[in-house]
């Protein structure tokens, strides 16, 4: 697969901006999300197991808890690649991308991370990795149909903010333990002949099967309101932290609007646990589920990025400056 396109000069110059986006509370709050997140899946786990197998079931609920998150923390990252095909990007297949990806990581501070593409026509990109020095940010072939490089060096930008402020662990993890808690639910489900008739000798029979029914129901609208959860609020700082990162707040403003009505075009329903990693809702609208949707809105995004490019007098391409500001 063949990338054109050609390498352009940094408009802001080569001095790293200062950054608003992350920070050192930003930073522990996403590793107290993290532990809330492990602990509450974890939960699940050890109910789901009970639920299934009784007192070996949350035996064995435990010691795959324990695998679970040994795994999420050190693995989320290849597992979320794998799920989705994404293979690494050589660099003379598109040496004006990785420069462009490497500019952009020396102005955050951080390692330049490795590159993977999807084989994909929806235009969508997304970053994942535990730490900065273990990261990797990954990009639809689609998005390379629709966007320019000003609007590409946005989104990039946009998933090395993720990358700085410490968002691809929470993420990635989230995107792992709520794909295992999908499948644990779908265990139950086609176990739920063994599991009434036992809850029919063990916990007075219609009651024990509502409870199965119940716990069927809550566990992926569970796992979805968690993703939720550590979601939009990351979404926004990124966006903050990659309008700073590009000194162009209306060229991401202008890939999202591109991309979201790509995606509406071409939605990219592989692996639904995993959605809230990307830039922009890769999944059908509409229905009930649009009202668990992990992303916050793309007009109210674009309309921060407006106002952000407006209060530094347009962006750096037309005269604007550096040092942007960002309303939370």
């Amino acid at each position: 697969m063949a990338l054109t396109g050609t390498h352009e000069t940094s408009r802001n110059g080569g001095g790293r901006p200062a950054l608003h986006g992350g920070g050192g509370w930003h930073r522990l709050g996403n590793a107290l999300k993290t532990t809330v997140l492990l602990a509450g899946l974890t939960a699940l786990v050890l109910v789901i197991g009970q639920r299934l197998g009784g007192a070996q079931g949350l035996m064995f609920a435990g010691f795959f808890a324990v695998v679970m998150n040994f795994g999420s923390y050190w693995f989320s990252d290849k597992i979320a690649l794998a799920i989705h095909g994404a293979k690494p990007l050589p660099y003379e297949q598109a040496p004006w991308l990785h420069q462009m990806v490497e500019r952009l990581a020396t102005r955050a501070g951080m390692p330049k991370p490795k590159v993977y593409i999807l084989p994909t026509r929806s235009p969508n990109a997304f970053a994942t990795g535990r730490s900065p020095k273990h990261a990797a940010v990954a990009v639809t072939a689609g998005i390379m149909d629709i966007l320019d490089q000003r609007e590409l060096e946005g989104v990039l930008a946009h998933e090395i903010g993720h990358v700085r402020n410490r968002d691809t662990l929470i993420g990635t993890v989230a995107a792992t333990l709520a794909g295992i808690i999908s499948y644990a639910a779908q265990m139950l489900f086609w176990f739920g002949g063994s599991m009434l008739s036992r809850s029919d000798d063990d916990e007075g029979g219609l009651g024990g099967a509502f409870a199965n029914l119940g716990l069927l129901l809550v566990a992926p609208i569970a796992a979805t309101l968690l993703q939720l959860a550590v979601s939009r609020s990351r979404e926004y700082g990124a966006d903050a932290t990659g309008a700073e990162l590009s000194g162009d707040p209306d060229a991401l403003a202008d890939a999202l609007l591109k991309m979201e009505r790509g995606a509406e075009v071409m939605p990219y329903d592989r692996a639904p646990a995993t959605s809230h990693l990307f830039i922009v809702n890769p999944l059908h609208r509409g229905g009930v589920m649009a009202l668990f949707s992990t992303h916050p809105p793309i007009p109210e995004r674009v309309r921060r990025l407006r106002a952000m490019s407006a209060r530094t007098g347009g962006s750096p391409a037309r005269g604007g400056r550096g040092g942007w500001e960002y309303a939370y």
